[in-house]
Order: structure tokens, then C-alpha cells, then sequence
């Protein structure tokens, strides 16, 4: 077990955030927390990512309790976590704002423009993650004349870029055009599986995304678990659809293939961005059963 929460509970005076919240994060796993606007998801993630401590239970992860730790705590213990909203320099190149993380990871934080300039580590770390997600060829271009999907490839990059053991994404494809997000999906994937992740963690309100990558989906009503379950079992179950997914079409006999079982992304080549920010890849059918194998797993 990489990520365990047990019997969580977050007040606010006497609002009930969250009011027992026990879930578990396994090797290999991609994991979705979806639910409706107040159902905890929020607060959720930053007791998990230790910025909030909880009122009551326990979040440890690798086996150590991490309530309340903080983010740079918990970044040097293996865990990432990326925003719903893009959180880059916009006066930065993708090299530098990679640069950036990784001089972050290494220590070298009070040799921060020096180490950007002319540590050789550092220039070649940061090389390498922006080639995992399709940047290389714009490592030199300020990130705010980044199409919208670019923009968002990096901020979640930056994060990758700390080296994390399990990774947390806040709607990963917010802001993402319809037609791009599953490219972004498919080389955030590929990314993690080569960057060898040990899970990844998504909270996410798009059904297509959260059907088509996940091992398995914690549906949270009014701060209590309603489901944890595989996305068949999860579309099966009419009172979560009704209360937490909504009514989805059925999935067709001819749906693309899941990520898991795509090629190896070292063999297949990634999805890539038009210049407006458009994927030119088709994504998987959102409905299709999960597999028995971690979507994180090479």
C-alpha cells in the first residue's frame, strides 16, 4: 500500500467536510475521485497532499503520517501534486521552468539562477522530462506564447519534474480544448509510465477522462465515500450514476483500445498538438472496462 487514508474527518466549525473517508492507493494504480460541487473533493486532496490536517483519522503514505506535513515535506517523501488552474512563469522558457523544478529536487535552491545557467545535471534532467512530453522542440520558447494545451503539458511536466514516487493531479485536462485532452492524457500516461510512477492519483469532473484511464474510481457524496470501485462496476451501479456520474451513452463494440493496452510508449510513438492546441489522436472509448493491470505499470 503506497497511499492510505483512514476514517477521515475535516470540520470547519460545524460544517462537515469530510466525515470518514477511508481509501487506498496501490502499486501501479490510476485512480479518479470524482463527485458533485461540495462533496469533499477539495478538501480531500489537501489532506491527502498534507496541506490540510485532518480533524480526525490518518493519511500516511510509504507507511509514515503525513497530516498536515506540507508540500515541500511531502515532495521530498516521493509525492507531487498538480493544480486545476496552469500554474507556470509566464516569462520563462519550458527549459528554464523545468530547470526550475529540478534544481528544486536537487537542492540547489539558493543557487537558483546560477544552477539554471550552467549545472549540467540540471540542463540534462530537465531535457529529458521535456522530450517525456513532447516539448523538446519548444525548450526555448517563452511558456506564454505556449498554446493552451502546451501550457498545461508543462505545468503538469514541472511536477513530474520533482521525480515523484506518486503524483496528484487536479483535472489534469481543465482548460483543454474537447478535442486535445486526450492527447494530454496519453503522453501524461506514457510520461509516468517511463518516469517509472508508482501511481498516479487524478481528480477530475470529465467523464470521458475518468472512464478511459482509470483502474478504479472513488465517487465522494457530501463528504463520504458513495463507491470505490473498478469503471465498469462504477457504470453498473445505478445509484452512483444517478447521484455522482449522470447517464452516459453505451460503449460501442468498435471502441479504441485502453491505454493499458496500447503499445509500450519506448515502441509507440506520442500523441501529439497542433499549433492550436488541437490532439490528433483519437482517445479511448470512455466506457471501456478497466483490466486487471495498473494503467501506471509499463
Amino acid at each position: 500500500m503506497i497511499l492510505e487514508a483512514l476514517d477521515i474527518r475535516k470540520l470547519y466549525g460545524a460544517y462537515v467536510a469530510l466525515d470518514g473517508v477511508s481509501l487506498s492507493i496501490r502499486e501501479g494504480e490510476f485512480v479518479s475521485i470524482i463527485g458533485p460541487n461540495g462533496a469533499g473533493k477539495s478538501t480531500l486532496i489537501n489532506v491527502l497532499t498534507g496541506v490540510l490536517q485532518p480533524s480526525g483519522g490518518s493519511v500516511r503514505f510509504k507507511g509514515k503520517d503525513i497530516g498536515g506535513i506540507g508540500t515541500v515535506a511531502l515532495t521530498r517523501l516521493g509525492m507531487a501534486r498538480s493544480f486545476q488552474l496552469v500554474q507556470i512563469f509566464p516569462e520563462l522558457t519550458v527549459l528554464e521552468t523545468l530547470q526550475a523544478a529540478a534544481v528544486s529536487r536537487l537542492g540547489r535552491g539558493a543557487r537558483l539562477f546560477a544552477s539554471l545557467a550552467g549545472d549540467r545535471r540540471v540542463h540534462a534532467d530537465a531535457l529529458e522530462v521535456a522530450s517525456l512530453f513532447n516539448l523538446a522542440d519548444k525548450a526555448h520558447v517563452v511558456a506564454r506564447a505556449l498554446p493552451q494545451g502546451d501550457k498545461k503539458l508543462l505545468d503538469v511536466a514541472s511536477a513530474f519534474a520533482l521525480r515523484p514516487e506518486i503524483i496528484l493531479l487536479d483535472e489534469p485536462t481543465s482548460g483543454v480544448s474537447t478535442t486535445d485532452k486526450h492527447a494530454v492524457m496519453e503522453i501524461l500516461v506514457g510520461a509516468a509510465k517511463r518516469m517509472g510512477l508508482r501511481a498516479i492519483i487524478q481528480v477530475e469532473h470529465d467523464m470521458d477522462i475518468v472512464f478511459g484511464y482509470s483502474d478504479r474510481i472513488i465517487a465522494l457524496h457530501q463528504g463520504r465515500v458513495l463507491a470505490d470501485a473498478t469503471p465498469a462496476q462504477i457504470q453498473a451501479d445505478a445509484k452512483v450514476v444517478d447521484m455522482v456520474v449522470g447517464r452516459r451513452r453505451a460503449p460501442h463494440p468498435s471502441s479504441a483500445p485502453h491505454p493499458s493496452s496500447a503499445p509500450h510508449p519506448s515502441s509507440a510513438p506520442h500523441p501529439t498538438l497542433s499549433p492550436e492546441g488541437r490532439g490528433n489522436a483519437e482517445g479511448p472509448d470512455p466506457l471501456s472496462p478497466s483490466g486487471g493491470e495498473g494503467r501506471v505499470r509499463g
